[in-house]
């Protein structure tokens, strides 16, 4: 399935690190002293609000919720989930992998569960935050604290080198993909549809829950507790765990976070490697379910051109750059 990447980075061994400036036409970004950012604030109360909603939802309804109405959500969820991590994330955001019109349409399906914001969004703030990672460029740069990378970040005007920085951006790739530009343009029915309408009403039907125990939990329960695993992968993957490939930037590998978010815990190799459509070295196992899917639609087609560091650039960059934490094992080769 695919090739195999090779860039001038794996020439010399070293990682691809986004936020080096290594582009030679920008002047490095200059440390600036804390300033007080304007609060935005109807987002602030929107956020908020879906919080509260949250803990009130399970105090009035997880007593006599259903059990298929539980495990109805954590499913929503995980759709949901995958929507985030094969699709904005693996596919659109770092071009790992190439999909075909079927996969695509899976993949938007299944961000629309989530309910995040729109994929042209998504995709240029993640690009943003890998080629400025943790400055002042990065739009939830972690150094600004973890409350600040986690959600803070949403509720207030973002720092004047963000907007700087954000027209270096290349999206010309997703401005000129049809199915992208679709989905941005009925954003709105997509999210409120496939997130909200029917997460709820298939518990009301086909298993006659009720209604407020299926907008609780499998709505806005579901919602505020996925959206923030996503979360997370900006906040606590990029603070608590090791660093055995780069012990030069902020990100962290986290096998619980990895396991939370499908594959997505293994921050410190895929800031070293954004490349890598597994965003982790050893291929899909129970850590990183999205890697065996993606790799079950490489076997129909569907998925291709998957890009992969060689074993040896890995190695190189561990022994040089890591904390000692690596250990080699076998890396299964992208088929």
């Amino acid at each position: 399935m695919g090739v195999q990447m090779r860039t001038k980075t794996e020439e010399t061994a070293e990682p691809l690190i986004e936020n080096n400036n290594k582009d030679g036409v920008e002047e490095p970004l200059k440390p600036q002293p804390p300033q007080k950012r304007e609060i935005l604030w109807a987002t602030a109360i929107y956020l908020t609000t879906w919080h509260v909603l949250a803990v009130i939802c399970t105090i009035l309804y997880w007593k006599n919720v259903k059990v298929a109405t539980i495990l109805w959500s954590l499913l929503v969820g995980f759709i949901g989930q995958f929507g985030v991590t094969a699709g904005v994330h693996r596919c659109y955001s770092h071009r790992a992998y190439k999909a075909k019109y079927p996969l695509q349409i899976i993949l938007l399906a299944c961000y629309s569960v989530a309910g995040q914001y729109r994929v042209t969004d998504w995709v240029h703030d993640h690009r943003l935050h890998h080629k400025f990672s943790d400055t002042d460029g990065d739009p939830h740069n972690a150094k600004r604290g973890l409350f600040f990378s986690h959600i803070g970040w949403l509720m207030q005007r973002g720092h004047p080198e963000v907007f700087r920085r954000s027209k270096t951006i290349d999206m010309s790739d997703i401005d000129n993909n049809p199915l992208v530009q679709f989905h941005t343009k009925y954003y709105w029915f997509f999210k409120i549809t496939f997130c909200f309408v029917l997460p709820v009403l298939v518990p009301i039907f086909c298993w006659n829950e009720s209604w407020m125990e299926a907008i609780g939990i499998s709505g806005v329960l579901r919602f505020v507790i996925f959206t923030n695993m996503t979360f997370s992968i900006n906040s606590l993957a990029h603070f608590w765990g090791t660093k055995p490939y780069d012990t030069r930037i902020k990100p962290v590998q986290n096998m619980a976070l990895a396991i939370l978010t499908t594959g997505e815990g293994w921050h410190n190799y895929h800031h070293a490697f954004p490349w890598d459509y597994r965003a982790e070295e050893y291929g899909g196992n129970f850590t990183n379910p999205t890697t065996i899917v993606l790799d079950l639609f490489a076997k129909i087609g569907w998925a291709y051109d998957c890009k992969t560091p060689s074993a040896d650039l890995v190695r190189q960059v561990a022994t040089k750059h890591g904390d000692g934490s690596w250990s080699e094992v076998p890396v299964e080769e992208c088929k």
